[in-house]
């Protein structure tokens, strides 16, 4: 149940419209401009999100894709498009030294009988920050050779108290990013 709800929080929270790092990759022997329909593959519809979810990411792949030109067909597809996600839980660590007395920890002043030197102290402070990364995968199939065509990812630092309005901008703006890489330019 844990899984499904950081799968929830990864696509509605995940990508805000400052840092989503996209990418794609494709089979560089296929005519792109052939196909024109779609359909969502089983898995797809069925993705292991709440339905408010699901229904964000399905509908703003569909609205992306209307804008390159297809239609959906259930009947006979061009492609499937089948979404993925992927979360990756990191840390990062930052060192802080303060000192007491002086440069570096060191102090200096004056004492009875002239000036001295003596040592003062560092005190070293390590933050930890976890954070969690989460990857949308876009993967298009040649629905008659069932081979894998395309494929759009985009990964963002998810943002989990973001508002139901900022989740559907992030989304949306994340899959604008993501089609951006489609057609591929070869």
């Amino acid at each position: 149940m844990k899984k499904l709800f950081l799968l929830s929080v990864i696509l509605v929270t995940a990508i805000s419209c400052s840092s989503v790092k996209v990418s794609s990759d494709y089979d560089k022997t296929v005519d792109f401009s052939k196909y024109k329909t779609y359909a969502f593959t089983n898995e797809t519809l069925n993705m292991p999100l709440n339905d408010l979810d699901r229904k964000r990411v399905l509908n703003g792949v569909a609205a992306e894709l209307a804008g390159k030109g297809f239609t959906q067909s259930e009947t006979n597809p061009d492609v499937l498009i089948d979404i993925n996600v992927k979360t990756e839980t990191n840390q990062t660590a930052t060192a802080s030294t303060t000192g007491v007395g002086g440069y570096g920890g060191y102090g200096y002043g004056y004492r009875y009988g002239g000036y001295g030197y003596g040592g003062g102290f560092t005190t070293t402070t390590i933050n930890y920050d976890t954070y969690t990364d989460g990857t949308l995968f876009i993967d298009m199939i040649d629905a008659a050779k069932k081979q894998l065509v395309w494929q759009g990812r985009g990964t963002k630092t998810l943002e989990e108290d973001a508002s139901a309005q900022r989740r559907q901008d992030n989304l949306d703006y994340a899959l604008k990013q993501i089609f951006t890489q489609y057609p591929p330019k070869p």
